[in-house]
């Protein structure tokens, strides 16, 4: 393909995907934020040097949104942190997954575990997704076991057998070409715990072979699986050498200007 470089081949194999497939990086700035933090991210990232083969999106709340779209850096998108359950109407304090297309937005991150501690299930997450996609909206889908989950074992159960296939008859084969997985260990979100190479590699691979036996090998290979969990500059060139690792969704370091060194880690 014209204009990739030897070192960017290198960089494509050593990841096994093919040309064309970026990483993904998410910034999920969570119910943080004023006008005059936005401005100052926005400034922030302004600096960031995005390589061709990395894709950039981050989430402020919704009210933000519309100033960190006029101030961030065009190489960076600006995605939403959830969307409604239903299409507009009377639904009061919602915002529908069209009315994020409506305002220019693409992607739109779903089914965090800080949601789905608030009740939210893998069922209205996966329809959620289904609405989120057929709006023209891409989604950064969350998924993921909580500490006691992980202590028993029951780790794949939870991310495999609850929330990946809570998807299945809801998305079609076409849908997934618009669908990211966000592995976020709960224990490791905030904690300044971060999982393992091992074990976040471990997690990767599972659904990515749960992806080529439940949908397809295409989708398997295509899907890219991001890694959430304290991701820090520090860790994140170690984490990304992960062979099914293919980005991160940032929380907590995507307010600091660490975050331009993890941008960078692929």
């Amino acid at each position: 393909m014209a204009g990739i470089s030897g070192s960017d081949w290198g960089n494509y194999l050593a990841k096994g995907v093919y040309p064309g497939k970026k990483m993904l990086v998410g910034g999920n700035w969570k119910s943080n934020g004023s006008v005059a933090k936005v401005k100052e991210l926005a400034a922030m990232l302004s600096k960031a040097q995005v390589p061709a083969h990395v894709e950039v999106v981050v989430c402020p709340t919704a009210i933000h949104i519309p100033i960190a779209a006029s101030l961030v850096p065009k190489t960076i998108q600006v995605g939403a942190q959830n969307c409604s359950l239903t299409g507009p109407g009377a639904f009061t304090g919602e915002i529908a997954a069209s009315m994020l297309k409506d305002f220019g937005l693409n992607w739109v991150i779903l089914g965090h575990s800080e949601r789905r501690a608030m009740g939210e299930t893998s069922e209205q997450v996966a329809s959620k997704t289904k609405l989120a996609v057929d709006e023209g909206l891409s989604v950064m889908a969350c998924v993921g076991e909580m500490l006691e989950d992980r202590k028993s074992g029951k780790t794949l159960d939870v991310v495999l057998n609850d929330h990946m296939q809570a998807f299945i008859g809801k998305l079609t084969l076409d849908d997934w070409a618009n669908v990211a997985i966000a592995y976020e260990p709960v224990w490791a979100i905030g904690t300044g715990e971060t999982a393992t190479p091992e074990q976040a590699q471990e997690v990767h691979a599972a659904i990515r072979k749960w992806l080529a036996e439940n949908v397809s090998p295409a989708v398997a290979a295509n899907t890219r699986i991001m890694y959430g969990g304290s991701v820090k500059g520090a860790n994140a060139p170690t984490l990304a050498q992960c062979p099914d690792i293919d980005g991160f969704l940032v929380g907590g370091a995507s307010l600091k200007p660490d975050f331009l060194n993890i941008i960078n880690a692929f």
